[in-house]
Protein backbone atom coordinates (compact mmCIF):
# COMPACT_ATOMS: atom_id res chain seq x y z
CA UNK A 1 0.00 0.00 0.00
CA UNK A 2 1.37 3.46 -1.34
CA UNK A 3 1.77 5.61 1.92
CA UNK A 4 2.54 9.59 1.70
CA UNK A 5 6.31 9.74 3.58
CA UNK A 6 7.75 13.49 4.83
CA UNK A 7 11.46 13.64 4.74
CA UNK A 8 13.11 16.06 7.09
CA UNK A 9 16.38 17.59 5.66
CA UNK A 10 17.60 17.69 2.14
CA UNK A 11 21.09 16.51 2.70
CA UNK A 12 22.75 13.17 1.91
CA UNK A 13 20.77 11.34 4.41
CA UNK A 14 17.53 12.88 3.34
CA UNK A 15 18.36 12.01 -0.74
CA UNK A 16 19.19 8.62 -0.07
CA UNK A 17 16.13 7.84 2.19
CA UNK A 18 13.80 9.70 -0.49
CA UNK A 19 15.30 7.13 -3.30
CA UNK A 20 14.37 4.40 -0.88
CA UNK A 21 11.41 5.23 -0.61
CA UNK A 22 10.44 6.13 -3.98
CA UNK A 23 12.03 2.21 -4.89
CA UNK A 24 9.30 0.98 -2.91
CA UNK A 25 6.40 2.70 -4.18
CA UNK A 26 5.99 5.63 -1.88
CA UNK A 27 5.08 9.32 -2.10
CA UNK A 28 7.53 11.18 -0.92
CA UNK A 29 7.69 15.62 0.72
CA UNK A 30 10.83 16.55 0.82
CA UNK A 31 11.26 19.40 3.40
CA UNK A 32 14.27 21.79 4.28
CA UNK A 33 14.40 24.76 6.35
CA UNK A 34 16.52 26.41 4.33
CA UNK A 35 14.78 28.57 1.77
CA UNK A 36 17.47 28.83 -0.44
CA UNK A 37 17.74 25.11 -1.47
CA UNK A 38 18.50 24.33 -4.61
CA UNK A 39 15.60 22.07 -5.50
CA UNK A 40 16.69 21.65 -9.47
CA UNK A 41 19.64 20.07 -7.94
CA UNK A 42 17.97 18.03 -5.46
CA UNK A 43 15.53 16.84 -8.34
CA UNK A 44 18.59 15.74 -10.12
CA UNK A 45 20.05 13.41 -7.54
CA UNK A 46 16.38 11.69 -6.55
CA UNK A 47 15.27 9.14 -8.61
CA UNK A 48 11.16 10.22 -9.14
CA UNK A 49 9.10 12.69 -8.10
CA UNK A 50 9.47 14.68 -5.33
CA UNK A 51 7.65 17.54 -3.84
CA UNK A 52 9.49 20.06 -2.28
CA UNK A 53 8.72 22.08 1.06
CA UNK A 54 10.96 24.94 2.03
CA UNK A 55 11.19 27.45 5.06
CA UNK A 56 8.35 25.82 7.15
CA UNK A 57 5.71 23.17 7.39
CA UNK A 58 2.34 23.96 5.79
CA UNK A 59 -0.53 23.95 8.43
CA UNK A 60 -2.40 20.84 8.25
CA UNK A 61 0.36 18.67 5.81
CA UNK A 62 0.30 16.28 8.78
CA UNK A 63 -2.94 15.04 8.13
CA UNK A 64 -1.90 13.54 4.57
CA UNK A 65 0.94 11.85 6.24
CA UNK A 66 1.79 7.94 7.35
CA UNK A 67 5.35 8.20 8.44
CA UNK A 68 8.57 11.15 8.84
CA UNK A 69 11.90 10.17 8.45
CA UNK A 70 14.39 12.45 10.25
CA UNK A 71 17.87 13.43 8.90
CA UNK A 72 20.40 12.72 11.51
CA UNK A 73 21.00 16.86 11.63
CA UNK A 74 18.11 17.70 12.88
CA UNK A 75 16.99 17.58 16.39
CA UNK A 76 14.45 16.35 17.52
CA UNK A 77 13.41 18.75 19.86
CA UNK A 78 12.92 21.29 16.85
CA UNK A 79 9.33 22.41 17.05
CA UNK A 80 8.19 21.09 13.27
CA UNK A 81 8.90 17.51 14.60
CA UNK A 82 7.64 18.26 17.66
CA UNK A 83 4.69 18.93 16.22
CA UNK A 84 4.17 15.55 13.71
CA UNK A 85 5.42 13.32 16.84
CA UNK A 86 1.87 15.53 18.57
CA UNK A 87 -0.31 14.70 15.99
CA UNK A 88 0.40 11.20 16.06
CA UNK A 89 3.33 10.70 12.71
CA UNK A 90 5.86 8.52 13.79
CA UNK A 91 9.11 10.35 13.13
CA UNK A 92 11.93 7.30 12.41
CA UNK A 93 15.97 7.90 11.49
CA UNK A 94 17.32 7.04 7.99
CA UNK A 95 18.94 4.16 9.83
CA UNK A 96 15.23 3.07 10.98
CA UNK A 97 13.84 2.91 7.45
CA UNK A 98 17.11 1.05 5.82
CA UNK A 99 16.04 -1.55 8.40
CA UNK A 100 12.75 -2.22 7.62
CA UNK A 101 14.29 -3.16 4.33
CA UNK A 102 17.43 -5.12 5.51
CA UNK A 103 17.45 -9.03 4.41
CA UNK A 104 20.34 -9.91 5.84
CA UNK A 105 21.98 -8.96 9.14
CA UNK A 106 23.51 -6.17 10.84
CA UNK A 107 26.48 -5.27 13.75
CA UNK A 108 26.05 -1.94 14.84
CA UNK A 109 29.14 -0.01 16.21
CA UNK A 110 28.66 3.21 17.95
CA UNK A 111 30.62 5.37 20.75
CA UNK A 112 31.65 8.80 21.32
CA UNK A 113 35.68 8.08 19.70
CA UNK A 114 37.02 5.20 17.48
CA UNK A 115 33.34 4.71 15.54
CA UNK A 116 34.84 4.73 12.22
CA UNK A 117 38.47 3.31 12.59
CA UNK A 118 36.52 0.12 13.98
CA UNK A 119 33.64 0.32 11.67
CA UNK A 120 36.05 -0.05 9.06
CA UNK A 121 38.17 -2.31 10.49
CA UNK A 122 35.15 -4.53 11.24
CA UNK A 123 33.94 -3.99 7.87
CA UNK A 124 37.08 -5.17 6.28
CA UNK A 125 37.27 -8.24 8.39
CA UNK A 126 33.90 -9.16 7.39
CA UNK A 127 34.62 -8.23 3.37
CA UNK A 128 37.65 -11.04 3.63
CA UNK A 129 35.35 -13.63 5.30
CA UNK A 130 31.92 -12.90 3.17
CA UNK A 131 33.05 -11.66 -0.18
CA UNK A 132 32.73 -7.84 -1.22
CA UNK A 133 29.54 -8.11 -2.42
CA UNK A 134 28.24 -9.61 0.89
CA UNK A 135 29.36 -6.86 3.29
CA UNK A 136 28.53 -3.54 3.69
CA UNK A 137 30.29 -0.65 5.58
CA UNK A 138 27.73 2.09 6.08
CA UNK A 139 26.03 4.40 8.46
CA UNK A 140 27.85 7.25 10.16
CA UNK A 141 30.91 6.79 8.31
CA UNK A 142 30.00 8.63 5.18
CA UNK A 143 27.51 5.95 3.31
CA UNK A 144 24.12 6.27 3.91
CA UNK A 145 22.49 2.69 5.05
CA UNK A 146 19.55 3.69 2.77
CA UNK A 147 21.98 3.83 0.07
CA UNK A 148 23.24 0.58 0.06
CA UNK A 149 20.38 -1.78 2.09
CA UNK A 150 19.02 -2.98 -1.40
CA UNK A 151 22.12 -4.74 -2.03
CA UNK A 152 21.15 -7.23 1.15
CA UNK A 153 20.09 -10.53 0.64
CA UNK A 154 20.04 -13.89 2.91
CA UNK A 155 23.59 -14.03 4.07
CA UNK A 156 25.25 -10.87 4.13
CA UNK A 157 26.45 -8.27 6.95
CA UNK A 158 25.84 -4.62 6.90
CA UNK A 159 28.30 -3.05 9.20
CA UNK A 160 26.63 0.46 10.66
CA UNK A 161 28.54 3.34 12.61
CA UNK A 162 25.69 4.49 14.87
CA UNK A 163 25.80 8.33 15.93
CA UNK A 164 23.75 9.31 18.63
CA UNK A 165 22.09 11.58 16.44
CA UNK A 166 20.58 8.29 14.42
CA UNK A 167 20.10 6.38 17.69
CA UNK A 168 17.46 8.57 18.72
CA UNK A 169 15.00 7.63 16.30
CA UNK A 170 15.26 3.70 15.99
CA UNK A 171 12.56 1.71 16.59
CA UNK A 172 13.17 -1.98 15.58
CA UNK A 173 16.78 -1.73 14.74
CA UNK A 174 18.42 -4.86 15.86
CA UNK A 175 21.70 -5.89 15.20
CA UNK A 176 22.83 -9.60 15.93
CA UNK A 177 26.24 -7.85 17.24
CA UNK A 178 26.36 -4.79 18.77
CA UNK A 179 29.69 -2.39 19.99
CA UNK A 180 29.55 0.76 22.34
CA UNK A 181 33.22 1.95 22.65
CA UNK A 182 33.48 4.62 25.20
CA UNK A 183 31.34 7.69 26.14
CA UNK A 184 32.85 10.90 27.10
CA UNK A 185 31.78 14.42 26.86
CA UNK A 186 30.12 15.28 23.30
CA UNK A 187 27.11 17.22 21.55
CA UNK A 188 25.74 18.58 25.02
CA UNK A 189 24.76 21.16 22.71
CA UNK A 190 22.00 18.57 21.53
CA UNK A 191 21.85 16.38 24.72
CA UNK A 192 22.05 18.59 27.52
CA UNK A 193 23.40 16.01 29.97
CA UNK A 194 25.92 13.28 30.15
CA UNK A 195 23.08 10.92 31.24
CA UNK A 196 21.11 11.97 28.36
CA UNK A 197 23.55 11.64 25.88
CA UNK A 198 24.87 7.94 26.95
CA UNK A 199 21.05 6.32 27.25
CA UNK A 200 20.95 7.41 23.73
CA UNK A 201 23.88 5.58 22.64
CA UNK A 202 22.78 2.59 24.77
CA UNK A 203 19.69 2.31 22.47
CA UNK A 204 21.93 0.18 20.33
CA UNK A 205 20.86 -2.96 21.95
CA UNK A 206 17.13 -2.16 23.00
CA UNK A 207 15.68 -4.91 20.70
CA UNK A 208 18.74 -7.56 20.92
CA UNK A 209 17.74 -11.32 22.09
CA UNK A 210 19.79 -13.39 24.60
CA UNK A 211 21.25 -14.91 21.38
CA UNK A 212 23.05 -11.54 20.24
CA UNK A 213 26.25 -9.88 21.49
CA UNK A 214 26.98 -6.27 22.61
CA UNK A 215 30.74 -5.37 23.24
CA UNK A 216 31.74 -2.61 25.65
CA UNK A 217 34.27 -0.86 27.33
CA UNK A 218 35.05 -2.28 30.96
CA UNK A 219 36.79 0.50 31.73
CA UNK A 220 34.31 3.29 30.67
CA UNK A 221 32.45 4.89 33.74
CA UNK A 222 28.72 4.91 31.68
CA UNK A 223 29.34 1.48 30.06
CA UNK A 224 30.56 -1.02 33.01
CA UNK A 225 27.87 -0.33 35.15
CA UNK A 226 25.31 -0.44 32.00
CA UNK A 227 27.00 -3.75 31.09
CA UNK A 228 25.93 -5.23 34.58
CA UNK A 229 22.68 -4.20 34.92
CA UNK A 230 21.28 -7.29 33.36
CA UNK A 231 21.23 -6.91 29.57
CA UNK A 232 18.90 -9.16 27.36
CA UNK A 233 21.98 -9.92 25.34
CA UNK A 234 25.38 -11.50 26.05
CA UNK A 235 27.91 -8.53 27.50
CA UNK A 236 31.69 -9.13 26.09
CA UNK A 237 34.04 -7.01 27.64
CA UNK A 238 37.14 -5.06 26.21
CA UNK A 239 39.25 -3.02 28.33
CA UNK A 240 42.99 -0.81 27.45
CA UNK A 241 43.38 -0.03 30.96
CA UNK A 242 42.77 -3.23 32.78
CA UNK A 243 41.66 -6.92 32.70
CA UNK A 244 38.23 -7.99 33.18
CA UNK A 245 37.49 -11.55 34.28
CA UNK A 246 36.75 -12.36 31.08
CA UNK A 247 37.24 -10.40 27.71
CA UNK A 248 39.89 -8.52 25.62
CA UNK A 249 42.46 -6.53 27.28
CA UNK A 250 45.78 -4.69 26.58
CA UNK A 251 48.50 -5.37 28.49
CA UNK A 252 51.83 -3.11 28.15
CA UNK A 253 52.11 -4.31 24.20
CA UNK A 254 50.37 -6.93 24.20
CA UNK A 255 46.82 -7.57 23.18
CA UNK A 256 45.34 -10.55 24.87
CA UNK A 257 42.02 -12.47 25.55
CA UNK A 258 41.10 -14.65 29.00
CA UNK A 259 38.26 -16.72 29.72
CA UNK A 260 38.69 -16.37 33.13
CA UNK A 261 40.86 -19.69 33.53
CA UNK A 262 43.35 -19.03 30.89
CA UNK A 263 44.83 -16.27 28.71
CA UNK A 264 46.05 -16.39 24.83
CA UNK A 265 48.25 -13.63 23.15
CA UNK A 266 46.70 -12.27 20.03
CA UNK A 267 48.85 -9.61 19.15
CA UNK A 268 51.09 -7.53 20.10
CA UNK A 269 51.44 -3.77 19.32
CA UNK A 270 54.34 -3.81 16.88
CA UNK A 271 52.61 -5.98 14.89
CA UNK A 272 49.95 -3.76 13.50
CA UNK A 273 49.91 -0.47 11.71
CA UNK A 274 47.63 1.54 13.72
CA UNK A 275 49.19 3.64 16.44
CA UNK A 276 48.30 5.00 20.26
CA UNK A 277 46.10 3.35 22.92
CA UNK A 278 42.84 4.59 21.88
CA UNK A 279 43.67 2.05 18.18
CA UNK A 280 44.87 -0.70 20.02
CA UNK A 281 41.26 -0.39 21.99
CA UNK A 282 39.88 -0.03 18.80
CA UNK A 283 41.81 -3.51 17.49
CA UNK A 284 40.57 -4.95 20.52
CA UNK A 285 36.71 -3.95 19.98
CA UNK A 286 36.90 -5.54 16.56
CA UNK A 287 38.77 -8.67 17.38
CA UNK A 288 35.66 -8.89 20.36
CA UNK A 289 33.14 -8.20 17.35
CA UNK A 290 34.42 -10.67 14.90
CA UNK A 291 35.01 -13.15 17.38
CA UNK A 292 31.29 -12.69 18.35
CA UNK A 293 29.83 -13.08 14.99
CA UNK A 294 31.89 -16.43 14.13
CA UNK A 295 34.96 -15.35 12.56
CA UNK A 296 37.87 -17.68 12.69
CA UNK A 297 40.58 -15.61 13.81
CA UNK A 298 42.68 -16.63 11.20
CA UNK A 299 40.92 -14.06 8.76
CA UNK A 300 40.08 -11.61 11.04
CA UNK A 301 44.16 -11.15 12.84
CA UNK A 302 46.21 -11.17 9.39
CA UNK A 303 43.38 -7.82 8.21
CA UNK A 304 43.92 -6.10 11.74
CA UNK A 305 47.98 -6.41 10.86
CA UNK A 306 48.06 -4.85 7.62
CA UNK A 307 45.05 -2.31 8.05
CA UNK A 308 45.98 1.42 7.80
CA UNK A 309 44.48 4.36 9.91
CA UNK A 310 41.59 5.82 8.59
CA UNK A 311 41.67 9.29 6.83
CA UNK A 312 41.79 12.18 9.40
CA UNK A 313 42.12 10.23 12.43
CA UNK A 314 45.67 10.32 13.54
CA UNK A 315 46.81 9.72 10.00
CA UNK A 316 50.19 10.47 9.17
CA UNK A 317 50.74 12.55 6.63
CA UNK A 318 54.61 13.52 5.89
CA UNK A 319 58.09 14.07 7.25
CA UNK A 320 59.03 17.56 6.50
CA UNK A 321 62.99 18.67 7.81
CA UNK A 322 62.74 16.02 10.07
CA UNK A 323 59.12 16.96 11.68
CA UNK A 324 56.21 14.45 11.39
CA UNK A 325 52.97 16.10 10.39
CA UNK A 326 49.26 14.05 11.27
CA UNK A 327 46.16 14.69 10.81
CA UNK A 328 43.55 14.06 13.35
CA UNK A 329 40.81 16.42 12.27
CA UNK A 330 37.83 14.11 13.19
CA UNK A 331 39.23 14.55 17.23
CA UNK A 332 36.03 16.80 17.51
CA UNK A 333 35.89 16.41 20.98
CA UNK A 334 38.10 16.81 23.76
CA UNK A 335 38.33 13.31 24.84
CA UNK A 336 39.21 12.19 21.21
CA UNK A 337 42.12 15.09 21.32
CA UNK A 338 43.23 13.79 24.40
CA UNK A 339 44.00 9.75 22.48
CA UNK A 340 45.39 12.24 19.53
CA UNK A 341 48.12 13.93 21.49
CA UNK A 342 48.78 10.92 23.55
CA UNK A 343 49.66 9.08 20.37
CA UNK A 344 52.77 11.46 19.70
CA UNK A 345 56.20 10.11 20.13
CA UNK A 346 58.15 13.75 21.07
CA UNK A 347 57.48 16.86 21.56
CA UNK A 348 54.60 18.37 19.80
CA UNK A 349 53.13 21.60 17.94
CA UNK A 350 49.33 21.68 18.21
CA UNK A 351 46.90 22.85 16.33
CA UNK A 352 43.18 23.48 17.79
CA UNK A 353 40.03 24.97 18.34
CA UNK A 354 36.84 25.73 16.31
CA UNK A 355 32.95 25.62 16.77
CA UNK A 356 31.75 25.11 20.08
CA UNK A 357 29.42 22.42 21.20
CA UNK A 358 29.59 23.62 24.77
CA UNK A 359 32.64 21.18 25.95
CA UNK A 360 34.74 21.70 28.59
CA UNK A 361 38.74 21.28 27.69
CA UNK A 362 40.00 20.91 31.36
CA UNK A 363 41.16 17.37 30.50
CA UNK A 364 42.54 18.13 27.44
CA UNK A 365 44.59 20.95 28.58
CA UNK A 366 46.03 18.80 31.62
CA UNK A 367 46.83 16.00 28.86
CA UNK A 368 48.91 17.88 26.20
CA UNK A 369 50.58 19.72 28.77
CA UNK A 370 53.75 17.56 29.18
CA UNK A 371 53.85 16.83 25.60
CA UNK A 372 52.89 19.95 24.04
CA UNK A 373 55.64 22.30 22.67
CA UNK A 374 52.93 25.10 21.45
CA UNK A 375 49.31 25.08 20.83
CA UNK A 376 47.92 27.61 18.33
CA UNK A 377 44.11 27.96 18.34
CA UNK A 378 41.61 29.19 15.75
CA UNK A 379 37.79 29.88 15.31
CA UNK A 380 34.93 30.42 17.87
CA UNK A 381 36.76 28.50 20.41
CA UNK A 382 39.85 29.97 20.64
CA UNK A 383 39.65 32.30 23.36
CA UNK A 384 37.33 29.90 25.53
CA UNK A 385 40.29 27.45 25.36
CA UNK A 386 42.83 29.97 25.69
CA UNK A 387 40.83 30.96 28.94
CA UNK A 388 41.13 27.10 30.36
CA UNK A 389 45.10 26.66 29.48
CA UNK A 390 45.73 29.83 31.87
CA UNK A 391 43.79 28.19 34.61
CA UNK A 392 45.79 25.25 34.19
CA UNK A 393 49.19 27.29 33.93
CA UNK A 394 49.83 26.70 30.14
CA UNK A 395 50.81 29.47 28.42
CA UNK A 396 52.84 28.53 25.21
CA UNK A 397 49.29 29.48 23.14
CA UNK A 398 49.71 31.28 20.36
CA UNK A 399 46.03 32.64 18.21
CA UNK A 400 45.85 32.44 13.94
CA UNK A 401 43.16 33.87 12.18
CA UNK A 402 43.47 30.42 9.81
CA UNK A 403 44.41 27.08 9.07
CA UNK A 404 46.72 28.12 6.70
CA UNK A 405 48.29 30.49 9.39
CA UNK A 406 48.46 27.44 11.89
CA UNK A 407 50.14 25.60 9.29
CA UNK A 408 52.88 28.23 8.32
CA UNK A 409 53.86 28.68 12.17
CA UNK A 410 53.80 25.50 13.20
CA UNK A 411 56.54 24.70 10.38
CA UNK A 412 58.48 27.47 11.00
CA UNK A 413 58.83 26.48 14.75
CA UNK A 414 59.02 22.62 14.77
CA UNK A 415 62.36 21.60 15.55
CA UNK A 416 63.69 17.97 13.75
CA UNK A 417 62.01 15.28 15.55
CA UNK A 418 58.96 17.06 16.52
CA UNK A 419 55.85 16.78 15.65
CA UNK A 420 52.64 18.87 14.01
CA UNK A 421 49.42 17.99 14.65
CA UNK A 422 45.83 18.84 13.59
CA UNK A 423 43.75 17.84 16.90
CA UNK A 424 41.38 20.83 17.51
CA UNK A 425 39.13 19.13 20.42
CA UNK A 426 35.92 20.86 18.51
CA UNK A 427 34.24 20.57 15.24
CA UNK A 428 34.72 22.45 12.03
CA UNK A 429 31.35 24.31 11.31
CA UNK A 430 31.94 27.86 11.13
CA UNK A 431 35.24 27.46 9.50
CA UNK A 432 35.00 24.17 6.85
CA UNK A 433 31.82 22.12 5.82
CA UNK A 434 32.59 19.23 8.39
CA UNK A 435 35.74 17.82 9.64
CA UNK A 436 36.87 15.55 6.48
CA UNK A 437 37.11 19.33 4.58
CA UNK A 438 39.14 20.42 7.58
CA UNK A 439 41.39 17.65 7.53
CA UNK A 440 41.65 17.79 3.55
CA UNK A 441 42.96 21.07 3.72
CA UNK A 442 44.98 20.35 6.56
CA UNK A 443 46.49 17.79 4.34
CA UNK A 444 46.90 20.28 0.96
CA UNK A 445 48.75 22.34 3.22
CA UNK A 446 51.42 19.99 4.55
CA UNK A 447 51.68 18.56 0.90
CA UNK A 448 53.16 22.20 -0.51
CA UNK A 449 55.59 22.88 2.28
Amino acid sequence: MEKKVLVLGGGISGIDSANLLLDHGNQVILFDSDTLKDTEKLKAEIKGDVAFVLGELPEGLEEELSLSVISPGISPEMPFVERLKNNGIQVISEIELAWLYEQGEAIGITGTNGKTTTTTLVGDIMKKAFGETKAFTVGNIGLPYTREVEKSSKGTVSVIELSSFQLETIRTFHPRVSAILNITQDHLNRHHTMENYAAVKERICMNQTREDSIILNYSDPFLRPFGESGLTPRVIWFSGNEKPERGYYLLGDEMRYTDGTSDELLLRTDEVQLVGQCNYENILAAIAIADAYGIDREISLPVIRTFKAVPHRIEFIREVNGVRYYNDSKGTNPDAAIQGIRAMTGKTILIGGGYDKEAEFDDWVEAFKDKTKKLLLLGQTKEKIAACCDRHGFTDYEFVSSLEEAVLTAASEALPGECVLLSPACASWGMFKNFEERGDRFRELVNTL
